[in-house]
């Protein structure tokens, strides 16, 4: 940014950084260049603010530069800072494993609706990603227990170190497999934030999800439905009598996901609206005759 003999200001940073990720198409770059530096100074955003005048040593220029070029190259802010918020907790989170969502935290609030009312409740995730809904789960609900299943290992890594982080490690059995892959319980609740992006959006996405979230975890085929379908059809011979299925669904899948349900063996679907108004997630209930045996 200045020769290596120079000193630069917080002001002076900002104001470069915040041009260097205009151009790179980054939005709010001056809000994301204060984010940037208030990670590498380890400082509180009140500093930035009142001491405009503060001169970056070094190595703390060394450091903001590096991550201002990784952002400048889209790479999504909460891998560069290795964390997200999500239901008023903290997540580590790392590159290969999805980034939590804000419109995700309604299928916790849902799954905590279900759940709440049992005196000894259980619940399966498929798709655990970075554990950041069965640990939000397991949190608010001290006396309910989980398993969680997902394919890949990193993502299995870092729920793990999650649970950990948040106390709830002994009241969540993770297992590696494809969906239903190795489960032989049944459950009250399978909670799943599944891939339902269809492969035709992938041109049309944001280059911080295209370029570096796992594919494998956002799209679900041609239509966004491929793995829908087998949590639909797959949840019955899991779930106790009466117990239910809470799907996060893209925004214009709801009449689609309702049509794969036989009446026979659900209940009326109940369509939950995120903040924005859309139908986000999907609540089956199982018929008390409808589970498969």
């Amino acid at each position: 940014m200045k020769d290596s003999d120079e000193t630069m200001t917080i002001s002076e940073a900002l104001g470069v950084a915040a041009r260097r990720l205009e151009s790179a198409g980054v939005g709010q770059p001056r809000r994301e260049s204060s984010s940037l530096l208030k990670y590498v100074l380890d400082r509180p955003a009140a500093f930035i603010i009142a001491h405009p005048e503060y001169a970056l040593s070094e190595s703390e220029a060394l450091s903001f530069e590096e991550v201002v070029a990784r952002r400048s190259a889209r790479e999504p802010f909460q891998y560069i800072v290795g964390e997200q918020e999500f239901y008023g907790l903290r997540f580590e989170v790392r590159p290969g494993v999805l980034i939590p969502r804000p419109e995700t935290e309604l299928l916790v609030e849902a799954a905590l609706t279900v759940l709440s009312p049992i005196e000894e409740p259980s619940f399966l995730e498929v798709g655990v990603g970075s554990g950041c809904v069965s640990i939000s789960i397991l949190h608010n609900l001290k006396r309910a227990v989980a398993t969680a299943v997902d394919v890949s290992d990193r993502a299995l890594i870092l729920s793990e170190s999650n649970a950990r982080r948040h106390g709830v490690a002994e009241r969540l059995a993770l297992r590696s497999g494809n969906l239903f892959e190795g489960i032989d319980d049944r459950y009250h609740l399978i909670v799943s934030n599944p891939p339902y992006v269809p492969l035709r959006d992938l041109s049309d996405m944001q280059a911080e999800v295209a370029r570096f979230e796992p594919h494998q975890a956002l799209f679900g085929g041609t239509d966004g439905l491929v793995i829908i379908r087998e949590l639909v059809s797959g949840a019955p011979k899991f779930l106790a009598p009466g117990g239910h299925l809470l799907i996060e669904i893209g925004h214009d899948q709801s009449r689609s996901v309702q049509s794969m349900l036989d009446e026979n063996i659900w209940e009326m679907p109940e369509p939950l609206l995120d903040l924005q108004g859309f139908e986000r997630v999907i609540k089956i209930r199982l018929r008390s005759s409808g589970f498969t045996a």
